[in-house]
């Protein structure tokens, strides 16, 4: 799927300086949902165009910022779709029929185990996994997660892998010379993976802090 959406993507940056933005909010909110498409394709080439002055904004730092922020109204905007589908439809439905909307039962059931063990805040660390990454919003609106919880995680979660990705291809933008967009892809991508253990475990961290704070405000409560 990689290399298909690739190969696409000179016609798409053709019309970036225009439609850009747009692009960005579609395809991440498609990413987001229940649609298997790599959030790679998006967010790397973004940074890279917003590097370049390509994506029809005043300054890269303007751009690759404006990208980013769009990339995480988009992540919110699928994330949403999954919440929303699961709180109306229901669990049995999703286990009998989610196969139809892309929504294979063992994914889906590792997504449901992770959120019933750990709670809300899975939808944040586990923005940053691939494969569950977009399946956690769906035990979430199974459980009838407070949307604003919902909200504020999921939006951190996706605001950080946003920002890693566009920035991957912020700094290929600057350093590298001529590259086709199936080699930026690929080599962002590396980038990000070869960072992404650090970055999970200070997710981790962040969430074992804000547990501990949690539960020292209750005891003083108490």
């Amino acid at each position: 799927m990689l290399e298909t959406i690739a190969s696409h993507l000179d016609a798409i940056a053709a019309l970036a300086p225009t439609w850009g933005l747009l692009f960005i909010f579609v395809f991440m909110a498609v990413e987001s949902s229940f649609v298997p498409f790599p959030s790679e394709v998006v967010m790397i080439p973004a940074g890279f165009l917003a590097a370049r002055g390509e994506l029809g904004l005043s300054s890269p730092a303007v751009a690759v910022s404006a990208a980013i922020a769009v990339g995480i109204i988009g992540s919110l905007a699928g994330a949403y779709a999954n919440y929303f589908l699961a709180l109306w439809v229901g669990k049995p439905f999703l286990e009998r029929y989610g196969r139809y909307f892309f929504i294979k039962s063992a994914p889906l059931a590792r997504a449901c185990e992770v959120f019933n063990r750990y709670g809300a805040a899975t939808t944040f660390v586990c923005r940053l996994v691939p494969v569950i990454r977009q399946l956690i919003s769906i035990p979430a609106g199974i459980a009838r997660m407070p949307l604003a919880s919902f909200t504020l995680f999921t939006g951190l979660g996706a605001g950080i892998w946003t920002a890693i990705l566009a920035m991957t291809g912020y700094g290929l933008g600057r350093t590298a010379g001529d590259i086709t967009y199936l080699e930026l892809v690929t080599r962002g991508k590396d980038l990000a993976a070869a960072h992404l253990p650090a970055v999970i475990l200070g997710a981790l961290v962040l969430v074992g802090a804000y547990i501990l704070a949690s539960r020292l405000v209750m005891r003083k409560k108490v």
